[in-house]
């Protein structure tokens, strides 16, 4: 491969590793759902990615402008709330269908964000994939209605976090998501102890814990700052597309759950809008990375 190729090729191996990590991530986090619960698996997770992510970057190296501590507030506080609510969906309806409903607030934040025809065709792509993801092909009120509000509430949280990151857009990246995911720790923390409490102090479930940060936190967030400096926020939001997509994958893969011919057809739809949003995109906006690294 040719070093052009290699670099057009670049942003999207890293968004398709960033999605299989948080993939993996969240299926390991599943597991503890029975020692600690949603909530106190959401503690550990976001705790955990927090203290990785303050170590790795180091964020009180950088000083703050005046009135970025209210900005880091609210995007530290919808990030912990956009895991923590996502992580309660998980309790009663499927993982995919979960994503697929959260990707409602992304979707939504791009919806209103374009200016191009053309991106209106990569979205209508991606929102259709997505669509094809939905139990439509059977009883949708087999659905648990509780878990399907816990996920809209989580969309609503990302399309704020991603609303909120951009505010911090003059921030390196690194310094605004270590600052954030320190908040959302902050924010979720209670939850987890007051419904897990000293089962959270397990070594077990520690170690349980830090892997599932490490996979599905620090591991993706390095690989979404890869992409996001050679992409577009517009381009690289509809790639992030691929993850409910890749979570149907790996159900098959790892799971063992058979894919029908819509899902087979839904991840060709969401590949295209990725594929298609990083061939015809414009050159890279570096104005932006914080508002669209996801956990």
């Amino acid at each position: 491969m040719t070093h052009s190729r290699w670099a057009q090729a670049l942003p999207l191996l890293a968004v398709l590793g960033s999605v299989t990590a948080l993939g993996l991530g969240t299926s390991l986090a599943k597991q503890l759902f029975p020692q600690v619960g949603a909530l106190g698996t959401t503690a550990l997770r976001v705790g955990f990615s927090a203290l990785l992510l303050l170590l790795i970057w180091r964020p009180w190296r950088w000083s703050l402008r005046p009135g970025d501590g209210g900005a880091v507030l609210r995007y530290g506080v919808a990030l912990g709330f956009m895991n923590l609510l996502f992580y309660q969906s998980l309790q009663t309806i499927p993982f995919g269908i979960a994503v697929a409903i959260e990707f409602s607030g992304p979707l939504a934040v791009a919806m209103f964000g374009s200016r191009r025809w053309l991106d209106l065709l990569w979205l209508a792509l991606a929102i259709g994939g997505l669509a094809l993801l939905l139990p439509w092909g059977h009883d949708v009120s087999t659905l648990d209605p509780v878990g399907v509000a816990y996920a809209l509430a989580a969309a609503a949280c990302w399309a704020s976090y991603i609303v909120f990151g951009k505010r911090l857009s003059h921030l390196h990246a690194g310094h605004s998501v270590a600052l954030g995911l320190g908040v959302a720790a902050l924010s979720v923390l209670p939850f987890g102890i007051a419904h897990a409490g000293i089962a959270l102090l397990d070594p077990d479930v520690l170690l349980w814990g830090l892997m599932i940060a490490a996979i599905s936190s620090a591991i993706p967030i390095s690989l979404e700052m890869v992409a996001l400096k050679r992409l577009p926020a517009g381009a690289f939001g509809i790639m992030t597309s691929l993850e409910p997509a890749v979570a149907a994958f790996l159900g098959w893969i790892v799971l063992h759950e058979h894919l029908t011919a819509a899902q087979w057809l839904a991840i060709v739809c969401v590949m295209s809008a990725a594929i298609g949003s990083s061939l015809f995109s414009r050159p890279p906006r570096r104005d932006s990375d914080a508002s669209h690294v996801v956990t």
